[in-house]
C-alpha cells in the first residue's frame, strides 16, 4: 500500500467518524409526556428570609460549586411531610378495600422546607391534598402535627405551620428570575419516603417549561435527580438559596424533573397565610403571541407583544374599548414579549385592580385602562382547603393516641394465642390517620406499659391517658403476637381530634 493510499484511508476514517457524530445527534428521542407526582389566621407577620446576590459578585472564572457546604447549611431546614387519610366513614373493621379504591385509607409522604422560624413550611399542594392528618418530621427527628394554612392548586403550593417551642432553622429564599440554563442546582428531599434528606446535583436544563396551566405556570426543568417523595422539597442554587419547589417528573425519561419557580410562590405567600386561598387577576379576552408570520400578515410595526384575538361581549375588555387585532406591547410601564407574559402579569395583580395597557393600533400607540376580573381555578385543580381545628386538651372522648383498646380477657387471649405471662390491654382498632398508626402500632398489639407505667386493664389505660400532656411523646411498650417479642414505640399525643 502506497503512502498516498494510506493517507487517503486515514482521512476517510476520520471523516466517517465525524459524520457519525453529526448523524447520531440529529434525532434525539421525543419526550411524549410529563407525569405529575401523585398526585387559623395568625397575627404575627410571616418573616421570610430573602437573599439576592448579583452575578457580578460571582468569580469570573468557572469554578466548582461546593454543594457539600450548601447541603450542610440548608439541610436542617428541610422536612419530611407524611400524610394520612381515613377514606370514607363506613366502619373500617368490616370494610374491604381494593388497591385502586379511591375511598380507601391512604398514606403518602413528601418533602418541604421551613421558611419562617415560627414554623411556616412550604410544600406541594398535591402532597397534602385530601389529608386528614399531616405530620412534619424535622432533620433532628422531632415530629409535629402540621396545620394546612393555605393551598394554591393552580401552581401546586401549600403553606403549613407547626408549633415548636424554639425557633426553627430557616431556608433562605433566592430569586428564580436570575436563573440561567446550565446553572448548577441541587435538590434535597425524601425520595420514596425512605431515603430521607437525600441530596442530588444537576443543572438547570430549561426555563419556562409549560406543564399544567400553560398560561400561568412556568416551570424550571432540571436534571438533578428527583423521585417520588421529593415533591415539595427545595431546589437550591450554588449560593444556598432556594430557587424552586420540586414538584414533578417526566413519566418516560431519566432525570427530567420540574420545579415551581420560587418567585411565583413568594408572590402568593401573603394570601396563603391570611386567607388560605389565592385569587388572581384576569383579563377577559383572547390573546395570542405575535409571531413573525403574524406580524407580516397584520402589517404591524413592533415585533413583539400579545395580539388581541377575541373581545367577548359585555366584558371589561369590551368596555375598555379594546378591539380584535390590537397589539398589546406593555402593561403598567412594563414591556411584554408574549401573551403569556401579559396573562402572568395580570395573575400577579389583585382582582379589581386596574391595568394600563400600551396598545399599538393602526400605526399609533395608545394607552387603555382595563379592570381585572377574577381568574377561575380549573376544575381539575379545584379542591377544599384543609384546615386543622383549634388545639384542644386531651379528653377521654377524643383518644389522643388514635387507638381503641379493650381488656385482654382469657377468651380473647386464647383466640389470639397470647401467653399467660403477657398482661396488658388489646389494641382493637387503630385510626389510619392517627399518631399511633404513624408509629407502627397495629391492631392486635398488646399494650404492656405507657411511659413505664404498667397497664393491666382498660380502666388503667384511661387513667394513664388522663395524665398525659398534649403534644408530648409517649413511650408504648407493646407485645407483638406475630413475632412473640416486645417492641417499643414512641407516639406523639394528639392536640387535635
Amino acid at each position: 500500500m502506497t503512502r498516498q493510499s494510506g493517507a487517503f484511508i486515514g482521512l476517510t476514517a476520520i471523516v466517517s467518524f465525524l459524520l457519525g457524530l453529526v448523524v447520531a445527534g440529529t434525532r434525539p428521542p421525543l419526550a411524549r409526556g410529563v407525569a405529575t407526582i401523585h398526585p387559623p389566621v395568625v397575627t404575627a407577620p410571616l418573616v421570610v428570609e430573602h437573599q439576592t446576590v448579583s452575578d457580578a459578585t460571582m468569580p469570573a472564572a468557572v469554578t466548582a460549586v461546593d454543594f457539600a457546604a450548601v447541603a450542610a447549611r440548608i439541610n436542617t431546614s428541610v422536612v419530611n411531610v407524611d400524610t394520612a387519610s381515613r377514606g370514607d366513614d363506613r366502619p373500617r373493621p368490616s370494610r374491604r378495600y381494593s388497591a385502586d379504591d379511591p375511598s380507601a385509607p391512604r398514606e403518602s409522604s413528601g418533602s418541604g422546607f421551613i421558611i419562617d422560624a415560627a414554623g411556616f413550611i412550604l410544600t406541594n399542594q398535591h402532597v397534602v391534598s385530601g389529608a386528614d392528618r399531616v405530620t412534619v418530621t424535622l432533620a433532628d427527628g422531632r415530629s409535629f402535627r402540621a396545620e394546612v394554612i393555605g393551598t394554591d392548586p393552580a401552581i401546586d403550593v401549600a403553606l403549613l405551620q407547626v408549633h415548636a417551642r424554639d425557633p426553627l432553622p430557616v431556608a433562605v429564599l433566592g430569586s428564580s428570575d436570575s436563573l440561567r440554563v446550565g446553572q448548577w442546582v441541587c435538590a434535597i428531599g425524601n425520595p420514596l419516603g425512605v431515603y430521607v434528606h437525600s441530596v442530588t446535583v444537576g443543572v438547570v436544563s430549561f426555563l419556562g417549561r409549560q406543564l399544567r396551566d400553560q398560561s400561568l405556570a412556568s416551570y424550571i426543568q432540571t436534571d438533578a435527580a428527583i423521585s417520588f417523595g421529593n415533591s415539595g422539597g427545595p431546589l437550591i442554587n450554588g449560593r444556598g438559596e432556594v430557587v424552586g419547589i420540586t414538584t414533578a417528573i417526566s413519566a418516560e425519561a431519566v432525570n427530567v424533573g420540574f420545579a415551581i419557580p420560587i418567585d411565583q410562590v413568594t408572590a402568593v405567600l401573603a394570601q396563603l397565610r391570611e386567607r388560605g386561598t389565592v385569587t388572581r387577576g384576569y383579563l377577559d379576552m383572547g390573546l395570542a403571541t405575535l409571531t413573525p408570520s403574524m406580524r407580516r400578515a397584520l402589517k404591524v410595526g413592533p415585533d413583539y407583544g400579545a395580539v388581541v384575538q377575541d373581545v367577548p361581549a359585555d366584558t371589561q375588555a369590551e368596555r375598555s374599548g379594546l378591539r380584535t387585532y390590537d397589539l398589546v406591547t406593555g402593561v403598567n410601564g412594563r414591556s411584554l414579549r408574549s401573551a403569556d407574559d401579559l396573562v402572568r402579569y395580570a395573575a400577579e395583580q389583585a382582582p379589581g385592580s386596574v391595568a394600563v395597557l400600551e396598545v399599538w393600533r393602526d400605526g399609533s400607540v395608545r394607552h387603555v385602562s382595563i379592570k381585572l376580573g377574577v381568574r377561575r381555578v380549573p376544575e381539575t385543580g379545584r379542591r377544599q382547603t384543609f384546615r386543622s381545628s383549634d388545639a384542644r386538651t386531651i379528653s377521654q372522648n377524643q383518644p389522643p393516641l388514635g387507638i381503641a383498646v379493650r381488656d385482654l380477657d382469657p377468651d380473647i387471649a386464647a383466640d389470639l394465642r397470647i401467653p399467660d405471662t403477657v398482661q396488658g390491654v388489646l389494641v382493637s382498632e387503630v385510626d389510619t390517620a392517627g399518631p399511633a398508626h404513624l408509629a407502627q402500632v397495629r391492631a392486635s398489639n398488646i399494650i404492656l406499659e405507657i411511659n413505664r407505667h404498667p397497664v393491666r386493664s382498660e380502666a388503667e389505660y384511661r387513667s394513664v391517658l388522663s395524665s398525659l400532656t398534649a403534644g408530648e411523646p409517649v413511650a408504648l411498650l407493646l407485645y407483638d403476637k406475630y413475632t412473640g417479642t416486645r417492641v417499643l414505640r414512641t407516639v406523639m399525643t394528639d392536640t387535635q381530634p
